[in-house]
């Protein structure tokens, strides 16, 4: 269907943007759905975040996904959000209203969820002490749904302590913050270990955490995606861990997503792994 005056407009919003597979992954949907729709990268300045939201109010266009670094300052431009945003502190997601509000929710969580049982099928997040990499806000919505979903352990790292204790506070239960020093002791009692900063993306090195010092029974995920084998997902085979790869993860967010955004689920029959793997040029996993 061709896009005409009445279409329904989302989009992606980060800084940078480029690196996105968000608007393949949503036309490829749209295309097969054959919708009056389309799906859109935007890359305001990283002082303007709040403005650009501001000025989208009134149903300008349906929605926003929300990527580095702006998923923070995403909750706080919402009129309202659900209760994983909430706890989160975070958002990916916007939805603008007729009436000019705005609703936020997290799909980081639960798509991190969904891509564990796919990539790591019998892993029991109940039983396993969790570390993760980071305090944005990646970070933030993965440490509230593995909160929820009864990890009895989540340590957040991070290189500035305070926002990792922020994360820590504002979540409370069974978060906590830790220190770089005390990484090696956690590896070794972790059952999942998850990078959810940005290192590693372009192909460089990714957080230095000593993988190998995890129980061998462990789950490595890297919310990073391009590359699909990061460096840090490298170390962790190399090591005889399971891993799970941001692709993964990036197309299990992106399904509550389409949904919010054009009110219907993703068509069936769409392999859009096969078209972001073909993308990035990488062999099927």
């Amino acid at each position: 269907m061709s896009v005409t005056g009445a279409a329904v407009v989302a989009g992606v919003c980060g800084q940078p943007i480029r690196h996105s597979m968000s608007p393949m992954i949503h036309n490829a949907w749209i295309a097969a759905a054959g919708l009056n729709a389309a799906y859109v990268p935007f890359a305001p300045g990283e002082d303007n975040f709040e403005a650009f939201v501001e000025g989208l109010r009134g149903g300008a266009i349906r929605g926003l996904n929300v990527t580095i670094p702006f998923k923070e300052q995403a909750l706080a431009c919402a009129d309202r959000c659900s209760d994983l945003a909430k706890l989160a502190g975070a958002a990916n997601l916007l939805v603008f209203e007729a009436d000019g509000t705005i609703t936020a929710d997290n799909t980081d969580g639960p798509g991190l969820l969904d891509a564990i049982a796919v990539q790591a099928p019998g892993f029991d997040l109940t039983v396993s002490s969790v570390v993760v990499l980071g305090a944005g806000g990646a970070a933030r919505g993965a440490a509230a749904a593995l909160a929820l979903a009864g990890a009895p352990r989540v340590s957040i790292v991070n290189r500035t302590f305070a926002r990792a204790e922020a994360i820590a506070r504002s979540i409370g239960g069974v978060i906590e913050a830790a220190s770089d020093d005390e990484l090696d002791v956690l590896l070794a009692q972790a059952g999942l270990v998850i990078n959810a900063t940005s290192l590693g993306l372009g192909g460089g090195p990714g957080p230095a955490a000593r993988l190998e010092l995890t129980p061998e029974t462990a789950v490595v995920v890297d919310m990073v995606y391009k590359p699909l084998r990061t460096e840090f997902l490298r170390r962790a085979e190399a090591a005889g861990r399971r891993t799970v790869d941001g692709l993964e993860m990036l197309l299990r967010q992106a399904v509550p997503s389409f949904e919010a955004f054009f009110g219907s689920a993703p068509p069936a029959g769409v392999d859009v792994r096969a078209l972001a793997l073909a993308q990035l040029g990488e062999a099927a996993r």
